[in-house]
């Protein structure tokens, strides 16, 4: 792992962390936000209509994610699982768009931006390939690989087959003379 992933991957992942056990532990602080979202979403969703519950499930989600990207665990998987913990988080704790007041207004819109720049970061985390190839870039070459393995031995089978006819041939034609 590079000295940049290795800072930058718990620099990201601090926010999700503490912010995961703050969720863990005061749950009651979002829970009225959540709620008209929740009641929507839960049924639909087949989730228990409990925004509490919902909450303290989206923050062990926030601390787990979060520890593992910081310790280089599974990144890529990690970061689209923190990167589902965001998008309900940003929706529900910084709807600017229903602030009345121009300053909280100003601030929780900054806080949303602040949140879609952590989450272009996390959408990029979840296609870095440290290097490596890539899955489909391996299924390709693999599919390649025996696209030529199956093209040369159809041309192998063929030039076979014509060496076998060949020798039967004369093999016949010395069965002849041999008669004669």
């Amino acid at each position: 792992m590079s000295l940049i992933r290795r800072v930058a991957r718990p620099m990201l992942a601090a926010m999700f962390v503490v912010g995961g056990l703050d969720q863990l532990r005061h749950p009651a602080k979002q829970a009225s936000r959540l709620a008209p979202l929740a009641d929507q979403a839960a049924p639909a969703l087949h989730l228990p209509n409990d925004p509490e519950l919902l909450i303290r499930a989206n923050g062990a989600a926030m601390v787990g994610g979060g520890a593992l990207f910081a310790m280089g665990r599974m990144p890529r998987v990690t970061s689209l699982l923190l990167a589902g913990t965001l998008v309900p988080t940003t929706y529900v704790g910084h709807a600017f768009w229903e602030e009345k007041d121009p300053a909280q207004r100003a601030q929780q819109r900054t806080a949303f931006l602040k949140n879609l720049g952590i989450l272009g970061g996390l959408l990029l985390a979840s296609v870095d390939t440290e290097g490596r190839p890539g899955l489909a870039y391996r299924v390709h070459l693999a599919t390649e690989r025996a696209g030529r393995t199956a093209k040369t031995t159809r041309r192998e089978a063929k030039h076979a087959a014509r060496a076998a006819k060949r020798e039967a041939k004369l093999a016949a034609h010395h069965a002849h003379d041999a008669l004669t």
